[in-house]
Order: structure tokens, then C-alpha cells, then sequence
């Protein structure tokens, strides 16, 4: 399984996902799902992937080879807003799902691949992340829930939520999207360290990357302050009175 989340701010981006893949308890893999492009010094990509292995990694080196490519008729390289880069990600993705979709259905296989993107392109629009569907369309962030997750998201989401409830900045969005990783790293066993971080503060074009280990001084601190604060909220939590509950 898999988790990764975007978050956007005013001032800029923020993208966090596991690196842990298996196909069951005995084989467990690491392969990094957070993947930063920046074909010219105005524009940068971050790609955040989930769904099949192999249909992301045949992505990917399509990705790499149009940007290579001289004659390649659209590329990262090319697109003038995000959204076309959305669309090109998601035909990309379509069309190698399609090719191996009969060869994969012969053993009871989904090669289909969910992403998300995001990033910035000068003269094309503020800082944006949208999801990319296995379709081939997308989705962007809304206003009133700036954040979009794949993969294990149901663990994490609350954290989130109470970020965008609190109007927090990039660096507390920061902290909140590694204390929605630890929780859903807590409660599935199929998410898990090394986790990939990708800050992106608006109009820069500089991403600050980072690669958190499980033997991280850092992570261990974050897990033991959101511990502490968890057990001391559970010793305020009201008591049920008489007449607070029908029966």
C-alpha cells in the first residue's frame, strides 16, 4: 500500500509520501514515490504516485524520455499551465495500463496507477496540486480542503483537517503532514519509512528536499511530542453525566 499527500498554501507546497511497497508480510520493498522534475529553472513538478509498481515506473521513464526527446510533441517541458500537465500525466498513465491491461487481467491484476501533481509554472498560474485519476482526468485542492491524499488516506485525514481548521503556515502544514504519515504508518503496516519531503515555497522554484529514515532523531521526537499531547488530551476528555446519553 501507499501513502502521499500535497498540501497547499498561500506560501507554497508541501508533498510527503512512505516508500514502503509490498506483496505481503514476506516481501517488502522500498521505492521512493515522490519525484521532482524541473525541466527549466521557471517551472517544477513534483509527481506523487500510488496504485500499480510497475505502470508508475513505465510513467516515469516516458516522462524522462519526452523531456529528452527533441521531437516529442508535449512533455513537462512544453505545457503552459499545470493543468495540461495533469492531462499528460493521466494519457501517460492510460495508455501503459492499456497495453499491458489484457496480460495483467489473465492473473487477476490492476495495473492502474493513481497520481498527484503539483508544483509551478512561471506565467501559468499560482502554485497548484490536483489529483490524476487512473482515468486519465483529474481534480484540484479545494479552497475549503487544500489537501489531496492517495493511497492509505483514511489515517491521516483528520490531522489535515485540523490544519486547514487552524489556517497554520508551511511550517506547521510541515510538521502536520508528518504527524499524518506517522498515524497512518501506526495503524497500517503497509505504510512505512523512508518517507520523502518536498517543501515549495510560491514564485521560488527552489524545492527544499528531504529523506526521513525510521532511525530519525527528528521523526523520534515528532512521535514522542504528538504521543505526550495525545495521552494528556484522552485525561481531559468530560466524563458522561447523568442525562447526557438516552438509553
Amino acid at each position: 500500500m501507499t501513502y502521499c499527500l500535497a498540501i497547499r498554501l498561500e506560501e507554497g507546497l508541501v508533498f510527503l509520501g512512505d516508500s514502503r511497497t509490498n506483496a505481503g508480510v514476506d516481501n517488502v520493498s522500498t521505492y521512493r514515490k515522490v519525484h521532482l522534475f524541473q525541466p527549466d529553472p521557471d517551472r517544477l513538478f513534483v509527481l506523487e504516485s500510488a496504485g500499480n509498481l510497475a505502470t508508475t515506473q513505465e510513467v516515469l521513464d516516458r516522462i524522462n524520455q519526452d523531456l529528452t526527446d527533441p521531437g516529442a510533441r508535449e512533455s513537462l517541458a512544453t505545457v503552459d499551465h499545470l493543468f495540461e500537465a495533469a492531462l499528460y500525466v493521466g494519457r501517460l498513465s492510460r495508455e501503459v495500463a492499456a497495453n499491458h491491461r489484457d496480460a495483467l487481467a489473465q492473473i487477476g491484476a490492476d495495473g492502474t496507477a493513481t497520481f498527484l501533481l503539483g508544483g509551478e509554472i512561471h506565467g501559468g498560474g499560482a502554485p497548484d496540486i490536483l489529483l490524476v485519476y487512473p482515468e486519465g482526468n483529474y481534480i484540484r485542492a479545494s479552497d475549503d480542503r487544500p489537501f489531496l491524499q492517495i493511497g492509505e488516506s483514511k489515517y491521516g485525514k483528520f490531522t489535515l483537517e485540523l490544519g486547514v481548521a487552524a489556517h497554520v503556515n508551511l511550517t506547521t502544514a510541515t510538521k502536520l503532514a508528518l504527524t499524518s504519515m506517522v498515524s497512518t504508518a501506526g495503524a497500517n503496516l503497509s505504510v512505512g519509512p523512508p518517507y520523502d519531503l518536498v517543501i515549495y515555497r510560491a514564485g521560488s522554484f527552489e524545492p527544499f528536499e528531504a529523506r526521513i529514515n525510521a532511525d530519525s532523531p527528528f521523526l523520534s521526537r515528532l512521535e514522542a511530542v504528538w504521543t505526550k499531547y495525545l495521552f494528556e488530551a484522552i485525561s481531559e476528555l468530560p466524563a458522561i453525566q447523568e442525562g447526557d446519553l438516552e438509553t
